[in-house]
């Protein structure tokens, strides 16, 4: 447990470590260097497409980043009778009763210490527990991400192929690209910014790739109505049609949920809490 709470703190600031370093070799590295080109002086060159869409990508990931703390799934435990009230969340808090005999789909957090209502899994990125309040904004966040660390590959790779003349046309090229250029940084050819910017570029693909998967596995459940909790522990749930389920988790206001990091307005989860 000790681990777990040490990972829960450190998750999220290596988060945002990446995420800085990312914005200052993006904005100071990649970007510049685009505009040594003359023939991208005009309103629509492509250092200025490529700046406006990475600024997009990035406020939206750390937007939603952002939401996904502050919408924390409510502790279910206050305000609520759950049978025999005190006695049932005593019997939470020490592991001896399933949460599931009280109130379906839901899960007592030992991290958060709360019981939270459709609980999905515990994110140790945003050191909060996803659920049924925060789940549009975290798969938002994972979709960000991922395409956020691809733009950053894609920029890295064109900076690396000018500074270093190295051809990507083969896919073989980024395969070999980091051990030779281990080699080259310890025999003194290859400078140290350089050798930084291509241990990124691997470190982006691997997040990039991670964030896409968990992205499209997570879509996966929302369509057939289930959590990643209900699955693990073989909970049988009530089948409902995919568009159902996709409104639940989205609201009606998907579509400007897709654009811009907004709270989820518009999901039963709100309709129910107005009411």
């Amino acid at each position: 447990m000790l681990v777990l709470r040490l990972l829960n703190v450190v998750a999220p600031a290596y988060f945002l470590c990446i995420s800085l370093v990312t914005f200052v070799l993006q904005i100071f590295l990649f970007i510049p260097s685009m505009f040594r080109d003359p023939s991208t002086t005009s309103l629509l060159s492509p250092a200025l497409l490529h700046g406006a869409l990475f600024l997009f990508l990035s406020a939206n990931a750390l937007g939603n980043y952002v939401l996904v703390i502050q919408s924390s799934p409510e502790d279910l435990g206050k305000g609520l009778n759950l049978g025999k009230g005190a006695e049932v969340v005593a019997d939470w808090l020490d592991g001896s009763r399933s949460p599931g005999s009280a109130l379906p789909s839901t899960h007592f957090c030992r991290l958060c210490a709360r019981i939270t209502q459709r609980h999905d899994h515990h994110c140790f990125f945003t050191g909060n527990c996803i659920g049924s309040r925060n789940m549009r904004n975290f798969i938002m966040f994972c979709l960000y991400t991922s395409l956020a660390c691809l733009d950053s590959l894609v920029a890295g790779m064109a900076y690396i192929s000018v500074a270093l003349s190295v051809s990507f046309a083969n896919p073989l090229a980024f395969l070999t690209l980091l051990p030779h250029s281990i080699s080259q940084f310890f025999s003194g050819a290859l400078l140290s910014s350089e050798m930084f910017v291509i241990l990124m570029l691997y470190l982006w693909l691997g997040i990039g790739l991670a964030c896409a998967g968990f992205c499209c596995h997570q879509m996966l459940l929302i369509l057939r109505g289930q959590t990643r909790y209900q699955v693990r522990k073989g909970m049988v749930v009530r089948a409902r049609p995919w568009r159902e389920n996709l409104r639940e988790v989205f609201g009606k206001r998907w579509l400007l949920g897709l654009l811009i990091p907004v709270l989820n307005v518009g999901s039963n989860y709100h309709r129910q809490k107005e009411k």
